[in-house]
């Protein structure tokens, strides 16, 4: 019953909507020409400001029909603008509107009309393009289906100041990746788009300094040309200076210090140069003041973030720059009880976007301690900090969360800091309610940073171990991401150096044979040579090597062989027999090398290898089975020398490499004792 009721009270309620709105769509289908040109320009004025009747002359079927009329070589070509002008209009209300216009196929026609010779209808469809591409809902990609397109755009730059305004900020909001750089940058660009930032306009210069951020982004060869591009004889570096000077507007300032930035990170401009050192990084710092609005707070900090990210001397500087540490602080408690915004609006915005300002203090602190112990000590000092890092890895944002466990990352790479403040708060107790659900970005990082808890300095090891820490690295062991089996691994490998046989024992139950075996034959290099690291690990003080081995030798063995004849680089065989030594250490284990001519003769080879590391670490091997103060020393010796090993260590003890040489005399030596 209620089924057949709901079908006419929502007719009911949108006739009541829309019947005031259709009479505007009837006059679009009205013969006489000029009363359709009217209707049009009646529909404008009713629009504007108006999302109400926007929608309700979408519902209606305005669309399709102000695109017909915008498309027919019999409209002039004042009403194909005026039908420009309101789908314009239309796209400026709400994301669903903008939908509803791509439903439509609204794209392919405005590109058309750019094909017409009268230049205030190509405005008229450059703002409605600007409008609909700079709409989240709208794919990037529909501005690069035609090839034809990007070229035109070029072309049209030089029509006016506003082709030249819309066509830049199309451009800069469907810039995504290196791909569309590529496109762009092939099609003329940096030279196109270069002398516009000497425009009369202040829009055109603010939208033509967009897309230079959006171009040298993470690209080297946009960033190299445009060092070199010159615009009245001024270098464009020198260009972005000027626009970052205090007495410009901000939007202006912070554009070009991004500028500078991403042409600094990708290689073109040196960390020391004073356009870096002396304008963009102060420049940067000022954004972080609380006199800038919460946008300018965020951007500013998460771009000067990424400037000192990889640059020891930069961080040195920003951390003594107006007070930079102490000034951060200020990003937790905004809004605070006593807040300057008198404007509501303003208010109401800056409390929803808040966590913004958290997100971005985090980056910068991970950014600015990422390497100096100095740094990270004043960033823990600051007031409530290691409090606000552990509220913030709980926090419901997930852009939050990652930042938290970044700059809580960056902070654990100090051993003081792990054997005291880290201590203190229990950080290791979040971290691992982090680490038991959260996405992958975030578990690459937490996993990252457990592996430092876990060195054998750290007092948090004991608790993390107890809190089954184990299981949940071998889980992530079998992760589909490599960086997370990395991380996986190499906890582990921490968490077995010099551990109790207990431990050991633990994760080789947690991990399984099977596992460890699928890790030795991982197509990752790092998850390999991580693997090996924790075998070696494991396989440490003698009796822990002859009970592992008494239990899992013959499997270990197996992989060892395998990856000795594999085709695999000097480190990954220089670990592998680095293991065989551990192994030759014990006291019933070396019999399993002892018995198994394939490995000794593989020893044999990699004592005389080209390359000395590996014969130093076959040599181990040798020196760990031929010594005379163990049991069987004698028989081993015996099995050795038949083999020809006592001539290559005469021959080795000519060596000129000091190292080997050494080694290769204190083996004979146990032959002569």
């Amino acid at each position: 019953m209620a089924c057949l009721l709901e079908t006419p009270i929502r007719m009911s309620v949108l006739s009541e909507v829309t019947a005031s709105s259709r009479h505007y769509v009837d006059r679009l289908f009205d013969p006489d020409p000029q009363k359709v040109l009217q209707g049009v320009i009646d529909m404008k004025n009713a629009v504007i400001g108006n999302n109400k009747q926007k929608a309700n002359l979408i519902v209606l079927g305005a669309v399709p029909r102000l695109l017909y009329l915008l498309q027919q070589e019999t409209s002039s070509t004042e009403l194909k603008t005026e039908c420009a002008v309101v789908l314009g209009s239309l796209a400026m209300g709400t994301e669903n509107n903008v939908k509803s216009l791509l439903d439509c196929h609204i794209i392919p026609a405005l590109l058309q009309g750019l094909l017409s010779p009268d230049l205030k209808f190509i405005e008229a469809c450059l703002r409605c393009l600007r409008t609909i591409f700079t709409s989240p809902v709208t794919p990037e990609e529909l501005l690069y289906t035609d090839a034809t397109v990007i070229p035109h755009l070029m072309a049209l730059l030089s029509r006016s100041r506003y082709t030249q305004e819309y066509i830049c900020q199309i451009f800069s909001h469907c810039c995504k990746g290196p791909d569309h750089q590529t496109i762009l940058f092939n099609h003329g660009a940096v030279q196109n788009i270069a002398h516009l930032l000497t425009s009369v306009s202040y829009k055109v210069r603010m939208q033509a300094l967009k897309c230079f951020s959006v171009l040298a982004f993470e690209n080297p060869q946009v960033s190299m040309t445009l060092v070199n591009v010159l615009v009245d004889g001024e270098l464009l570096p020198q260009i972005f200076v000027k626009m970052l000077q205090r007495d410009k507007p901000i939007e202006m300032q912070l554009t070009s210090a991004k500028c500078l930035t991403y042409m600094c990170r990708a290689g073109a401009i040196r960390t020391d140069d004073n356009c870096i050192v002396l304008k963009t990084l102060p420049c940067l710092v000022r954004m972080c003041s609380k006199e800038r609005l919460l946008e300018e707070r965020v951007e500013g900090a998460e771009t000067l973030a990424y400037l000192i990210e990889p640059d020891v001397e930069l961080q040195r500087i920003a951390s003594i720059t107006d007070h930079l540490i102490a000034m951060l602080a200020d990003y937790f408690k905004y809004p605070s009880s006593v807040s300057a915004i008198t404007d509501i609006k303003r208010l109401d915005h800056d409390l929803k976007h808040a966590h913004e300002l958290r997100q971005a203090a985090f980056k910068l602190y991970a950014s600015l301690g990422a390497n100096d112990e100095d740094i990270r000590k004043k960033i823990i000092e600051t007031e409530n900090m290691m409090d606000r890092i552990v509220t913030g890895l709980s926090e419901s944002s997930v852009k939050v969360r990652l930042a938290a466990v970044r700059c809580l990352h960056s902070l654990s790479r100090s051993v003081q800091q792990l054997r005291t403040s880290f201590q203190d708060h229990a950080v290791w107790k979040p971290l691992m309610k982090v680490l038991q659900n959260a996405p992958d970005e975030i578990l690459v990082v937490a996993s990252s940073m457990l592996c430092n808890l876990l060195l054998e300095f750290s007092p948090s090891k004991e608790p993390i171990l107890e809190s089954g820490a184990v299981e949940l690295l071998c889980g992530l062991t079998q992760s589909e991401n490599p960086a997370l089996r990395v991380n996986g691994i190499w906890a582990l490998m921490n968490m077995a150096f010099q551990a109790e046989q207990k431990i050991k024992a633990d994760i080789l139950r947690s991990l399984s044979t099977e596992q460890l075996f699928r890790l030795l034959s991982d197509s990752d290099l790092n998850v390999l040579m991580k693997t090996l690291g924790l075998l070696r690990n494991l396989l440490s003080t003698r009796p822990h090597i002859d009970k592992i081995m008494s239990t899992h030798g013959k499997q270990i063995m197996q992989a060892v062989t395998l990856i000795l004849e594999g085709e695999h680089n000097i480190e990954v065989k220089e670990q592998t027999l680095c293991i065989l030594a551990n192994i030759a250490d014990g006291t019933t284990a070396k019999e399993l090398i002892m018995t198994n001519d394939d490995i000794l003769q593989k020893i044999k080879y990699y004592m005389g290898h080209s390359h000395v590391k590996l014969q130093l670490a076959a040599m181990f091997c040798i020196s760990n089975l031929v010594w005379n103060e163990e049991e069987g020393s004698q028989e081993r010796q015996d099995k050795l020398r038949d083999m020809g090993i006592v001539d290559i260590l005469h021959k080795l003890s000519q060596s000129p490499d000091s190292n080997l040489c050494d080694k290769a005399k204190m083996a004979l030596q146990q032959y002569l004792a």
